[in-house]
């Protein structure tokens, strides 16, 4: 049976079982079907869905003439406004609602449940506010059963702001970027936010806590519980007695500790995911309240003698670290953007994602779940209200980010460990004066109070203020569980022997200098690293007309960037070779003393020039063939420097062909090849959704390549292309990887660059035939016909 199998199977016994029960616990989408304005009086507005990112549809804005084209210092000029922020301009979005609160709702409990508003946000319920927030990456909830009026309409209406330009040092996006649900319970009997905390022990044991709360008189009631295997299958099913409940108090029941019959473990190979079904009875034997939640049968431990251990066995990190945003979506968490993500990032050996610097949504990490991607979850940047919403002091707020953060992610089985922030050395107002320790130990405090089986920590700069002369950890390095070092993995061997009980993770790892930041380290005693900004990203841009960070070894498009195999290369088994022309070798970009540019690096084959070129293996051995003769064979070499990739000068190609042929043991086990190509005669299409479901969500990315005769990508390909999508799906953005275009990714037409372009359709929620009609001035018009499939099936 196959995983999609299981998943439907199991959707529909929890279906059937919500169907048979009393009318307890309801979930209605609020996605559909909202107005937004950037005027309060919604004078000038259009219909849109959640998640939606109101900042990415503006245009771009260039810097001013008395602006540096990036965000360094200057003696004449001033430093950019905007490009740390992606060069879009900041503001309000404003959204409305009219929804009717069903007279079934009188004397039952009603609430918003918000993911997040970006970056900060204010909702409104008929003209009165009754809420926001003033760090939009966690979400919250707001009680309006006494605000609604019954069986008429009501006006919900959500203000979001990007705050001002020095709120945030990389684009944020801005609006109602996740999902919107109201949540109807019973009043009396219910059970809390985030109600069910599920750990494990010895791989064998459940034990579960469940958060209820009593609005009535002193009572009884029972807590059932199911708990289904990763087939489905029911293996337990047992009942909790709460003999009493004080009136008018929340309480946590911990029910009866469960032996798992022949587990299935969870790890990154096999994410077996049981699920737990937990319901609430009152005395009299109806049902008040049921939920359900996900887990893992797992084991973590951290240490300085292994680093990381998942089910006793050691386990390295191999992973990025990247924003929040889906390159040309903006700051919209749809789920399928992100699970594309995560199946290209496992293709290529990655195992592990830090969420920098802030929570991402919580579809991504149920897709951590049931991917077996193991997360650093991280909470917050810097600990000061210009980088923590920049509305409230931060002291405001901290303690309830912590527990909504927490408690939404603690029964995940991906999440290894809790970070509560990052590069804090570089700041010298942070609460207390002393360089976040005070700080850092009552928010672990308050974490520990809902979760005490994982160890934290803070990614930093391991010096003060001067990483050159500093010879000691600064002193939150000291307090940490494990000590989180961006970029600074050369002090792991000192810092480890003068403090031996320290257990060391590379937070940050430039792509610039990918190998030797990862062979250089211990990697039978670190846990692990996380290149940062593997994949490109809007905001942080080194120079207009860049939008955002290039240095990635995945373009904004997903597109794999030649250095992406040198990253396969050290994180899978799997023999590769790949060749990669070297097309500008200056790599200077620096940041506090740390190489962060790559070189330029291509596919695309010339002849007539003299080449430079890398092979990127894992393999023994590489033999190079140039218009198919052997230019020579080269070992990988033991140095770390230049382990897996080697170097190739002065390489004359004249017939347009260059294969690498790698070897183990004399056998060949890759082979790699580039060719020089005709003309581009046509385009092809590629499409990545199978099962593209009709939820008004789904979304289906449609590549367009220009082939020449012989089905080979042309790479000096530029042409405009137009979209035209008919039936029942529209086109949400458009792409091609090029971060320096100044085209919109909100439009209907985009050049191709080096051959390639992205159209990216979202389904509505009828199901039938798409057609996508791609057009051009040179080729054939390309047809593309789809089908999105009912979501219920």
């Amino acid at each position: 049976m196959s995983h999609r199998e299981r998943k439907v199977i199991l959707s529909l016994m929890l279906l059937v079982a919500a169907c048979l029960s009393a009318q307890e616990r309801q979930v209605d989408n609020m996605n559909f079907d909202w107005q937004f304005s950037r005027d309060s009086l919604f004078r000038d507005s259009k219909r849109i869905d959640v998640p939606h990112d109101f900042q990415i549809e503006q245009p771009w804005v260039a810097p001013a003439a008395n602006e540096q084209a990036d965000n360094s210092d200057a003696a004449a000029n001033v430093k950019s406004r905007l490009s740390a922020r992606g060069f879009k301009e900041m503001g309000t979005g404003w959204y409305r609602k009219t929804f009717v609160a069903a007279n079934e709702w009188k004397d039952r409990r009603v609430l918003l449940d918000f993911e997040g508003i970006m970056l900060v946000g204010d909702v409104f319920l008929n003209g009165e506010r009754i809420g926001g927030t003033d760090y939009g990456y966690v979400g919250f909830e707001i009680d309006i059963t006494d605000q609604l009026k019954y069986g008429q309409e009501n006006i919900l209406v959500v203000k979001a702001s990007t705050m001002g330009e020095k709120n945030s040092r990389w684009y944020t996006g801005g609006g109602l970027f996740r999902p919107v649900s109201i949540v109807v319970t019973p009043k009396d009997l219910y059970f809390n936010r985030h109600p069910l905390h599920i750990t494990t022990r010895d791989n064998r044991y459940v034990n579960i806590t469940a958060e209820l709360t009593n609005r009535t008189k002193s009572r009884t009631a029972s807590i059932g519980l199911k708990i289904f295997d990763p087939q489905g299958q029911l293996v337990y099913q047992g009942e909790h007695r709460c003999k009493r409940i004080s009136p008018a108090r929340t309480m946590e029941a911990r029910l009866t500790e469960v032996e798992i019959p022949k587990p299935l473990l969870w790890d990154t190979e096999h994410p077996n995911l049981y699920t737990a079904v937990v319901t609430l009875t009152r005395e009299d034997g109806s049902i008040a309240d049921e939920v359900s939640e996900q887990f893992g049968i797992r084991t973590i431990e951290i240490g300085p003698a292994f680093g990381l251990k998942l089910n006793g066995k050691k386990v390295l990190l191999k992973g990025y670290a990247n924003h929040h945003t889906l390159g040309a979506l903006g700051a919209a968490a749809y789920p399928r953007a992100i699970e594309k993500r995560i199946q290209l990032m496992k293709q290529f050996g990655v195992n592990h994602i830090r969420t920098s610097h802030n929570p991402y949504s919580r579809q991504f990490i149920k897709l951590c779940d049931q991917y077996g991607i193991l997360v650093v979850d991280e909470l917050y940047d810097k600990w000061t209200q210009q980088y923590a919403g920049g509305r409230v002091p931060f002291m405001n707020h901290w303690a309830q980010d912590v527990t909504e953060w927490v408690k939404r992610d603690r029964n995940s089985p991906s999440v290894v460990l809790w970070s509560l922030g990052n590069e804090l050395q570089q700041i010298a107002d942070l609460p207390f004066g002393d360089f976040g320790v005070t700080c850092y130990k009552m928010m672990k405090t308050v974490l520990q109070r809902y979760d005490s089986t994982r160890m934290t920590t803070v990614a930093m700069h391991p010096r003060y203020r001067n990483w050159e002369t500093d010879s000691l950890p600064c002193d939150l390095a000291m307090k940490t569980d494990v000590q989180s070092y961006n970029y600074r993995y050369m002090y792991f061997p000192g810092d480890g022997k003068r403090f031996p009980w320290m257990t060391f993770y590379q937070s940050e790892a430039s792509t610039g200098n990918m190998g030797p930041n990862f062979f250089e380290m211990d990697l039978d005693k670190v846990i692990g690293l996380a290149y940062w900004g593997a994949i490109d990203y809007l905001g942080e841009s080194q120079g207009w007309p860049a939008k955002g960070w290039a240095q990635g070894v995945f373009n904004i498009t997903l597109q794999p960037k030649p250095k992406a195999y040198l990253m396969k290369s050290l994180f899978s088994e799997e023999p590769l070779v790949h060749i990669a022309i070297v097309e500008n070798a200056h790599a200077d970009m620096m940041w506090n003393g740390v190489q962060t540019g790559n070189q330029q690096l291509t596919e695309r084959l010339r002849t007539g020039t003299p080449l430079t070129l890398y092979t990127y293996t894992n393999a023994e051995e590489v033999e190079l063939f140039v218009d198919g003769r052997s230019v020579g064979t080269k070992r990988n070499p033991a140095d770390a420097k230049q382990r897996n990739q080697l170097l190739w000068k002065d390489i004359a190609c004249q017939k347009g062909k260059i294969e690498a042929i790698a070897r183990n043991n004399g056998k060949i086990v890759a082979r790699h090849q580039l060719e020089t190509t005709g003309q581009a005669v046509r385009l092809v299409a590629e499409t990545d959704n199978t099962h593209w479901k009709a939820d008004g969500m789904d979304l289906q990315h449609v590549s367009i390549t220009a082939v020449d005769e012989k089905g080979r990508r042309v790479w000096d390909a530029d042409d405009e292309l137009t979209f035209e999508v008919e039936g029942p799906a529209r086109l949400v953005a458009v792409a091609n990887g090029d971060i320096t275009s100044n085209e919109s990714y909100q439009a209907t037409s985009r050049h191709l660059w080096h051959g390639h372009a992205v159209a990216i359709l979202r389904a509505t929620q009828e199901a039938g035939t798409v057609v996508l009609k791609v057009k051009s001035k040179y080729y054939k018009q390309l047809t593309i016909e789809l089908k999105t499939q009912n979501s219920k099936l």
